[in-house]
């Protein structure tokens, strides 16, 4: 019978290349089934159809198809409506899979609203940043508390001077829950606490006394809420909780000290410049005298020349020299007598 086939063949080349070809497609078809037989079947029997033709198209993109089919088995058994088209797009695009799915679980079975391509954009949000899309449904299900000022800012405190110039340093507590709807482009904690810093501020330098903030720290509180801190942003403020609040320093005594230092300063530079004025007009007055008294031994030296003048012409004799001598003596004689009365009464 052999021998018979092979004349069979050898007379028709024709059905060589038909056997081999029925050869090839038992050897894919056996392929095939081995390696997505068990895949088409648990997703047959889990309500999670897969036609051979996706598994295919799957495998030939390069996309690990037992993870997949298994993901979307998973969703199916959830009811989430979610195909496997969609599934291998996030993939290929860098997403993870399994926590989109995974958060569109938790965020059905606590009623949040979140369709599949709002948790995609999420996913590939956070991708490189240390949160996920898993973590965004839990604080948005479980509120997380945020400190202000951060930790990581290595300031405990927000410091704000009220009207009377005394310091109040507070710490604040802020509970927020993830807003899934602004979590992709909204602003980040670091901007909630950069709002409720300055809200806090704002209110104590608005109070007249830091009386008023000790007495009634909830007024913080309440003020900065009104302020609708957390409009753009990912997240939606809850609570704002007054931790602790202290009196610091001061500082408007301290500024007030610092200014009367100040103006003492200049006052005594002032008067410094008054006093140099007063001592250059002294020293003016001073050679003004010199001057003076110069301009008086000049006249004087005159005297002797204009007598000697008078004799030569005749306008002056001798006994009028002197009548003039004996006047002299006589005023030398009483200004030599008055000045010891003089002395005694300085004394």
């Amino acid at each position: 019978m052999t021998d018979s086939l092979t004349l069979f063949f050898a007379a028709d080349p024709g059905w060589v290349i038909f056997g081999g070809l029925i050869a090839l497609v038992a050897f894919l078809a056996v392929l095939l089934g081995i390696n997505f037989f068990s895949v088409w079947i648990r997703a047959l029997f889990s309500g999670a159809r897969v036609e051979f033709t996706e598994l295919i198209a799957l495998r030939l993109r390069s996309v690990p198809v037992g993870q997949l089919v298994n993901t979307r088995i998973t969703a199916v058994k959830s009811g989430l409506p979610v195909s496997i088209d969609d599934l291998s797009t996030h993939f290929l695009a860098g997403g993870s899979i399994d926590m989109v799915v995974q958060s569109l679980i938790a965020a059905r079975k606590a009623g949040i609203r979140l369709d599949f391509d709002r948790a995609c954009a999420i996913d590939l949000a956070t991708k490189g940043t240390g949160k996920n899309v898993i973590e965004a449904v839990k604080t948005s299900v479980n509120p997380r508390v945020i400190d202000c000022p951060s930790p990581t800012v290595g300031k405990g405190t927000v410091d704000a001077v009220a009207k009377d110039g005394i310091i109040i340093r507070a710490r604040a507590r802020v509970t927020v829950r993830t807003n899934l709807d602004r979590f992709v482009g909204g602003a980040t904690e670091d901007t909630i606490v950069a709002r409720v810093g300055e809200g806090i501020v704002s209110t104590i330098g608005s109070s007249d006394s830091y009386k008023d903030v000790l007495e009634n720290p909830d007024m913080i509180s309440r003020t900065v809420l009104s302020k609708a801190l957390d409009s753009n942003t990912a997240f939606e403020i809850l609570s704002i909780d007054i931790a602790d609040v202290d009196v610091g320093e001061n500082v408007g005594a301290k500024l007030q000290a610092e200014q009367a230092e100040a103006n003492k300063l200049i006052a005594q530079a002032q008067a410094e410049v008054r006093r140099a004025a007063a001592v250059a007009t002294e020293q003016e007055m001073v050679a003004r005298v010199a001057e003076m008294r110069a301009r008086v031994v000049e006249a004087e030296a005159q005297v002797p020349l204009a007598m000697a003048d008078a004799f030569r012409s005749g306008n002056m004799g001798v006994m009028d020299y002197y009548r003039m001598k004996n006047i002299q003596a006589d005023t030398t004689m009483r200004d030599s007598i008055a000045k010891p009365e003089a002395d005694g009464d300085d004394a």
